[in-house]
């Protein structure tokens, strides 16, 4: 009712007129009913490429910025930024049927490389990393990530003239190459040169299906425990205590069930597609300690084609422990007739802005993918198999020896 009541306003209808129907068969609903303790989709579902098709194609019937951006508007100094191109932008678009996107659009072109003196917290977020990384998450088999796709916006007619949020309405003009633009206020960017722009109509980003509301599916946000410094000096224990582990294992809930696991996936996700910025994780209350972990904003990945930041792996390597569907699942992706770099460039074709990755990160794929095995079967070599692949419902029996040699 509540959502009927702002749809009506939004559309200037009286409390009198017809209330818009909920489609039971429309497919953010599906998406939503679909979600399980096995991930955010089943395996080949039909749900996930009709919503991938609903997103790219329907038309949108408002556009305004996101909760967060909304309650920080304001709060900050624009001239204390450290560097404003390392900040994003991001609307929320509506769709009929009461379906609900994220909108990132185009900020860095694909065959450019993150400067190598950009701090990772200060980095470019990335349209066609989030949709490259729903892509990998699929092809790993995690379904961790909401489905994500592609499209031309024209920010005139889809955000502007839709939008009723006056100060979106503000922040849009006219660059001298008479091209429609708009920026973010505080806390994001300030200025007028940090804006996107279409051409002169027509931008580039990526939209990711919205999951369900916190009233209807309360998550949890909880630090990682592999948390990197937010400084331009500082460390963290992982990164100075090779034996960091053993401190993590005793704590819950890490110390049983499947969570460290979990964080385990996660890592290697994180370092196919060489993103340090993963500060926090999300999970689903309803699924409990054991339910798998959100990977949610992955925008700030596929930075580095040429650089393989190991440190990612530090979970992994520190811990020595994976889950044998996906320690199987990485090996079969190593295979020839299987490599994930083939697999991944025949996904991306599927969605309407590709090519999504240049050849490099997609080769890339395949160098880090062999530094995952090769760092699993250090770990098997010191502990062995039965220590390291754990079954996916059990917690493996931690080693005792000093993980030092490891690093050694």
């Amino acid at each position: 009712s509540r959502r009927h009541k702002l749809y009506r306003e939004e559309l200037n209808l009286t409390s009198l007129a017809v209330p818009l129907p909920l489609r039971p068969e429309a497919s953010w609903l599906q998406f939503h009913l679909g979600i399980s303790q096995d991930g955010l989709y089943p395996r080949s579902s039909p749900v996930v490429n009709r919503l991938l098709r609903d997103m790219q194609e329907f038309p949108t019937v408002s556009a305004d910025y996101s909760q967060d951006e909304k309650a920080l508007l304001g709060a900050c100094d624009c001239s204390q930024i450290v560097k404003p191109s390392g900040v994003h932008l991001k609307l929320v678009l509506r769709f009929q049927d009461f379906g609900k996107a994220m909108f990132k659009p185009m900020r860095q072109k694909r065959e450019e490389e993150t400067p190598e003196d950009f701090f990772y917290f200060v980095d470019f977020q990335r349209h066609n990393a989030e949709i490259a990384a729903f892509h990998l998450d699929r092809i790993l088999d995690f379904r961790r990530v909401p489905p994500t796709v592609g499209r031309l916006i024209n920010v005139t007619k889809e955000i502007l003239e839709v939008t009723k949020n006056e100060v979106l309405q503000s922040v849009f003009f006219v660059s001298p190459a008479s091209n429609v633009c708009f920026f973010a206020k505080c806390p994001y960017m300030c200025k007028t040169e940090y804006a996107v722009c279409g051409n002169p109509h027509l931008l580039e980003g990526s939209l990711s299906a919205f999951l369900p509301s916190l009233n209807l599916a309360p998550r949890l946000s909880i630090p990682n425990p592999w948390i990197r410094s937010y400084s331009f000096d500082g460390k963290e224990e992982w990164e100075v205590n090779p034996l960091y582990c053993n401190t993590v294992r005793e704590i819950y809930p890490y110390s049983s069930g499947n969570r460290l696991l979990n964080i385990v996936d996660m890592a290697i996700f994180d370092f196919l597609i060489g993103n340090m910025d993963r500060h926090h994780y999300e999970m689903f209350t309803k699924f409990g300690d054991d339910g798998f972990l959100l990977h949610l904003d992955n925008a700030r990945g596929f930075g580095r084609h040429s650089h393989d930041e190991t440190s990612i792996l530090a979970p992994l390597s520190q811990c020595c422990i994976i889950k044998r569907t996906t320690f199987l699942r990485l090996q079969l992706l190593a295979e020839p007739e299987y490599q994930l770099s083939d697999v991944m460039r025949e996904s991306l074709l599927q969605d309407p802005l590709a090519p999504i990755l240049t050849e490099p990160h997609l080769l890339a794929l395949d160098r880090r993918l062999q530094l995952i095995l090769e760092a699993v079967r250090k770990c098997i070599d010191t502990y062995g198999e039965a220590t390291v692949v754990a079954n996916d419902t059990a917690q493996p029996q931690a080693p005792v020896s000093d993980r030092v040699k490891l690093d050694t």
